[in-house]
């Protein structure tokens, strides 16, 4: 196969991210595949960071460098495991899907159920001095956990500005495990981070990128980057079902606001296609950008969004599994397209305006 580089964005998702892990650990697999950037957001920021600092630990494009990045993915979604401290969550989880009779039941009975309505009453300042962000733990005993590293793909992390409500994009050395913490931080679960803005000298608290891109694509698009952006989609575009109970409304509002941001800049992307395709673009410095995905939204819709908070071993081993058959299936079929073409139609995903009269 000939060589070929790409983008990857990474989208969070909280648990879901394991399907990610699984894509990664396919596409590793693939000597002639550089990955030149990765973008994450949240779940997305700590498959990049991972990704990131095993690469950079060799020579670009070695078979040691693409190993040490598979063993950090290994760790850092072994520990994920672990972190979950409640064993009744963790068991009913590694278990098939109870039949539909019963979901309404779990929802309402489930300690996950407890665990939700209790982030409604109680904050993560309640805690006091007793808090602990248990990500920092992961991040920090990963088996490579330099993500600053000059060497290997460059990585962007984006989290929200508390204050401002503007997304901010980390990168090169600002990408530290604070940063990567800030990107993964749902402020019903976790302590704002605190990070001081370079640029300003402020003290700045930052929640979940996912409120304002998820991922950000448009770190991307600078010029010394590839064309191509494989997107890694862990939040499910479709669901054919209407949501009736009040768990399912949550988790669809929930999955809609968190594909927000991603939607709007890939109807950026579509227009700047049209613009394009009708040669109005000729000799401007925009980028046409190709675009790609790689989803299971079958095994999204199955799971649905409650397994975010509850990463039981069965589940993530589950997802990774998915994520590696997806990448397969993807590399088999639009291989030949990296480089060249898009694989993902923008026009049909964005066809209607949306305005009815």
């Amino acid at each position: 196969m000939q060589r070929k580089s790409i983008n990857l964005a990474l989208q969070g998702g909280g648990a879901h991210g394991a399907f990610t892990w699984g894509v990664l650990d396919r596409l590793l697999d693939e000597d002639w595949l550089d990955i030149a950037a990765i973008t994450g957001t949240s779940a997305g920021a700590l498959n990049g960071a991972a990704l990131k600092a095993g690469l950079a630990r060799h020579a670009a494009g070695s078979l040691a460098g693409r190993r040490a990045a598979a063993e950090n993915l290994d760790h850092l979604w072994a520990e994920v495991g672990r972190i979950s401290d409640n064993r009744v969550v963790r068991w009913m989880h590694s278990l098939i899907p109870a039949p539909h009779g019963l979901d309404r039941w779990a929802e309402l009975f489930s300690p996950a159920a407890w665990l939700d309505n209790l982030t409604r009453i109680l904050s993560p300042y309640d805690y006091g001095p007793f808090y602990v962000n248990p990500l920092a733990r992961v991040l920090r005993d990963l088996p490579c956990p330099d993500f600053s590293n000059s060497r290997g793909p460059q990585l962007f992390v984006a989290a929200t500005n508390v204050r401002t409500g503007r997304i901010r994009v980390f990168t090169n050395a600002a990408v530290t495990p604070d940063a990567v913490m800030a990107s993964a931080c749902l402020p019903n679960l976790f302590r704002a981070v605190e990070i001081c803005d370079p640029d300003t000298g402020r003290i700045e608290a930052f929640w979940d990128g996912g409120f304002t891109g998820n991922p950000a694509l448009f770190p991307l698009y600078a010029p010394h980057l590839p064309r191509d952006i494989v997107i890694v989609n862990i939040n499910p575009l479709m669901r054919e079902g209407l949501p009736r109970t009040p768990v399912e409304i949550s988790d669809r509002v929930n999955e809609v606001s968190f594909n927000a941001a991603l939607m709007s800049d890939l109807r950026a992307v579509n227009f700047v296609k049209r613009l394009y395709a009708e040669g109005r673009l000729q000799n401007r410095p925009m980028k046409n950008p190709l675009i790609h995905m790689i989803l299971d939204d079958t095994l999204m819709n199955d799971l649905g969004a409650r397994s975010k908070l509850t990463p039981a071993p069965g589940v993530l081993g589950r997802m990774k599994r998915a994520g590696q058959a997806a990448a397969d299936a993807f590399l088999n079929d639009h291989a030949d397209a990296l480089n060249n073409r898009d694989t993902v139609d923008l026009a049909a995903l964005f066809t209607g305006s949306g305005i009815i009269g």
